[in-house]
């Protein structure tokens, strides 16, 4: 074949492959306008079912339906629509407000559908819900309020849908068992502010314990268990259960309370960098990075520059910050990230300053969770039944040989210089509660081959050092069908065990920068990596303690939960980095 006729064959597959484009954009371009001649006739069919229905009912047709969004987009003006005009100058009440008190007035209202329940053409119950309170509301056809339409709108609203209600309260002779609050709103308008798709686990199943699913399966009933993983695959469905507002809220109270107390203790609240150049505590558990070409970790803890802020002489220092720990811990009571409450201050004698301060930090918190969040404890004990922790106003102390000294009287041999592990804990919380009736305590002097390179050795046995842990009790788990290497239960059921474990520790801090150079050569930490941090001991540095604790474990443990992840709001752990 000639290459004179070539030309004309590739001109052809040109203007096949145009007239292929050209046909698939048009196809596209098709598609799309189909689809918004679609919504347009979607549109006009809601508008004239909504005009038909204000027709119909007149006034009445005001009282409820779904807010447009141009309602929603922060319009001052009350004419907008129905639902601005309705609320429009009230006042909100609170789900958790509503009481007996406000028999017979009117009020606001705004929460999710918790669950519907029709009865009837006439009637429909509704429970709202709003954080840890519900409240059950009644939609019952009136000639001047509801109508059977209305009524049949309360009846389609999804659960989870946002809703405002308009209604007035009433008081029932009788106990109401499906909402927290005993009263009753008589529904006289209501609003769906959004409404919301099929769940992929519903509240209910969420919500459930397992005292009711064992129940119910002993009646050969089998009832949905929601188990940990997919609970945080839907963590944001999850957290809405009353339980776990509870624990997010006590969380809330303990930093609260945190920051408070060590204010009024004049304390300073610092910010300290999560980027620095070496490990803040020695060993391999670090999260390694490239830091503009250097070589970075993310902070084990605020250690060093807590205690570098103490020589700046700030005097007594606290901050609430994340934690990163790249253990490959598969347990239920460790994270990859936490949040990490940690204090340091001077000393002006002894390090029982430091343990002074943990006892009157740590008992005013255990008290303000009791008083203030009673509702909160008892959303959480509803689904995760637990016994209140027990304390003292003054709490105990042990140094740590008169721990092993127990331990070894019930038969336990354990090694006098080396630390405790799991089963140590557990069996000394017991022996401690069992003596001095306290799941609270804190335990001193330390072997100081089991501490971190900067904690001060004791002046009268160096073998030992002037540092503590403090125990809680926890409800531990045995888990009758196993666990998974994340922690989360696979089998049944898990019953609870009180052991102690350890939730803070604490020590006073070397500050003679030979003498701490000399005892990071000796845990192996390269001098070079925290030479900005031993430098800031060699201008003048005075005698400082602290100590730092989990946010997570501290909540996780006085509520006795199982597992940690139960009191992470979006946890890590070695296996998950998402949601």
């Amino acid at each position: 074949m000639s290459t004179e006729s070539e030309p004309p064959k590739v001109q052809e597959e040109v203007d096949s492959s145009s007239q292929s484009i050209s046909k698939k954009a048009a196809k596209k371009e098709a598609a799309k306008k189909a689809k918004e001649e679609r919504r347009k006739e979607a549109e006009a069919a809601a508008s004239a079912a909504s005009a038909l229905s204000i027709e119909e009912e007149g006034p009445l047709a005001n009282n409820y339906g779904d807010v447009p969004l141009q309602e929603l987009q922060s319009v001052n003006d009350p004419q907008t629509g129905k639902w601005s005009e309705a609320v429009s100058g009230r006042e909100w009440t609170e789900v958790g407000a509503l009481n007996g008190s406000l028999k017979d007035q009117e009020v606001l209202i705004r929460g999710r559908v918790h669950t519907t329940r029709p009865v009837g053409n006439k009637l429909a119950f509704v429970v709202v819900r709003e954080r840890v309170s519900t409240v059950q509301c009644l939609a019952t056809v009136k000639p001047d309020s509801v109508s059977k339409e209305m009524v049949r709108f309360v009846r389609s609203l999804s659960n989870e849908s946002i809703v405002d209600v308009i209604g007035v309260v009433s008081v029932p002779d009788v106990e109401i068992k499906g909402a927290t609050q005993q009263v009753e709103v008589q529904i006289k308008k209501l609003y769906c502010v959004s409404r919301a798709a099929k769940t992929p686990i519903t509240i209910e199943d969420a919500s459930r314990s397992e005292a009711e699913i064992e129940k119910a399966s002993k009646e050969g009933v089998q009832l949905p268990r929601v188990n940990q993983d997919t609970r945080l695959n839907n963590r944001v469905i999850d957290i809405r259960t009353l339980a776990n507002q509870g624990i997010f809220r006590i969380q809330s109270q303990v930093g609260n309370i945190f920051r408070q107390f060590l204010l009024s203790e004049n304390f300073v609240e610092i910010h300290t960098p999560k980027l620095i150049a070496g490990s803040s505590e020695g060993g391999s558990a670090v999260f390694r990075l490239d830091y503009k070409g250097q070589s970075a970790c993310l902070a084990q803890s605020p250690q060093l520059h807590k205690q570098m802020s103490i020589c700046g002489d700030f005097g007594r220092v606290f901050e609430t910050g994340p934690v990163f720990r790249a253990e490959d811990s598969y347990t239920h009571r460790h994270l990859c990230e936490f949040t990490g409450l940690d204090v340091e201050m001077e000393i002006k004698k002894h390090y029982s300053e430091v343990m002074d301060i943990v006892d009157c930090l740590f008992v005013t918190i255990f008290d303000s969770l009791n008083n203030v969040c009673k509702k909160e404890l008892e959303a959480v004990a509803k689904q995760y039944p637990f016994e209140p922790l027990k304390y003292k106003p003054k709490t105990l102390r042990l140094t740590f040989e008169e721990g092993v000294q127990m331990l070894k009287d019930a038969g336990v041999e354990i090694d006098p210089l080396g630390d405790l592990n799991t089963e140590s804990e557990r069996k000394l919380g017991q022996l401690v509660l069992e003596k001095y009736g306290t799941e609270f305590y804190i335990l001193h002097r330390y072997p100081l081959a089991v501490r971190p390179f900067y904690t001060m050795p004791c002046h009268d046995n160096s073998l030992y050092s002037n540092s503590f842990d403090v125990f809680i009790r926890e409800e531990d788990v045995i888990y009758l069908r196993g666990v998974n290497k994340s922690g989360y239960v696979t089998g049944m059921n898990s019953l609870p065990i009180v052991e102690g474990e350890e939730i803070i520790s604490g020590a006073q801090r070397i500050h003679i920068p030979e003498f701490l150079a000399e005892r990071a050569q000796a845990c192996g930490i390269d001098v070079k990596t925290i030479s900005t941090y031993i430098d800031s001991f060699r201008y003048g540095a005075p005698p400082h303690g602290g100590f730092g604790v989990g946010l997570e474990r501290v909540v996780m443990l006085f509520c006795g939960l199982n597992n940690i992840r139960k009191t992470s709001l979006y946890p890590r752990d070695p296996l998950r980095i998402a949601p």
